[in-house]
């Protein structure tokens, strides 16, 4: 493992429950589209990868896929066992996962690439797993973000706090640009045809005491920020949020945050 993706076991390890009553809802935006470009329907063969909290197996499930899942964080496969009874559910990491090659017809990875540290690497794998002429698709967050994405590093930075020391970065040389046109070459790298991508924009609406609790528990690479500096860290960062947040305040009281994520799905040469 590369330091990030150490740094990445640390950030995640036992904060499933944490994730799942925060973040999981932003995350499952892209759930339709995602399935929709790796043609998830009826009897296909499916793997959700980093499957989380279970929405894309659920959501697979619900089209009549034969689905499996896999995460590294045994806390999120305890999660999705629960969320959808009688699913194979394994712990799993990137870039070696528990299958045989050519043994899924649809491999899906919902914001995974995110929290790999060897990208490409990652990619290849799912390729290897994926039948000739099967499909793959993935989500990640656009970088720069949009300004709904960046309200609670900007409240941690008014604030004064830095990143911690251990929270790595990906290699230079294992990145990529967060961009349409660098996650197509990703795709193309690793050896899928047809590729494409796209944008996907919406409004994240929910309520500011929700979206404050995913980083107040230490949730994601920006929880570890807002906590880096304890208590008076956090409370001095959640001054800051609660300024901000008029920014964002909606008419129904709860705030409208822009959120942009990259899609882009490709095909395994072959079948």
């Amino acid at each position: 493992m590369t330091a990030f993706d150490v740094s990445e076991r640390r950030i995640w390890e036992g904060r499933a429950e944490s994730y799942a009553r925060t973040f999981a809802r932003l995350c499952a935006h892209t759930v339709p589209a995602l399935l929709d470009a790796a043609a998830v329907g009826p009897g296909t063969r499916m793997l959700d990868v980093g499957c989380g909290s279970g929405s894309v197996t659920a959501a697979a499930v619900g089209r009549g896929a034969l689905v499996r899942a896999t995460d590294a964080e045994p806390g999120m496969v305890e999660l999705t066992r629960r969320a959808v009874p009688g699913v194979d559910v394994r712990c799993g990491s990137l870039p070696q996962l528990p299958y045989e090659d050519d043994e899924f017809d649809a491999v899906v990875a919902n914001f995974v690439l995110n929290h790999v540290g060897r990208p490409l690497d990652a990619l290849a794998e799912m390729h290897r797993i994926t039948r000739p002429g099967g499909r793959v698709a993935v989500t990640i967050w656009q970088a720069p973000g949009a300004p709904g994405q960046a309200l609670i590093g900007r409240a941690a930075e008014a604030a004064g706090l830095t990143r911690p020391r251990w929270l790595a970065t990906v290699d230079p040389e294992h990145n990529f640009p967060r961009t349409r046109e660098g996650l197509c070459a990703l795709l193309e790298v690793a050896g899928l045809d047809s590729v494409r991508s796209e944008a996907l924009a919406w409004d994240h609406r929910v309520g500011a005491e929700d979206w404050w609790a995913g980083p107040a528990a230490g949730v994601a690479a920006i929880g570890q920020l807002v906590n880096s500096r304890g208590p008076a860290g956090v409370a001095a960062a959640k001054r800051e949020y609660d300024a901000l947040c008029t920014e964002f305040a909606a008419d129904d009281g709860r705030l409208a945050l822009p959120h942009v994520a990259l899609l882009a799905r490709g095909s395994r040469p072959g079948g």
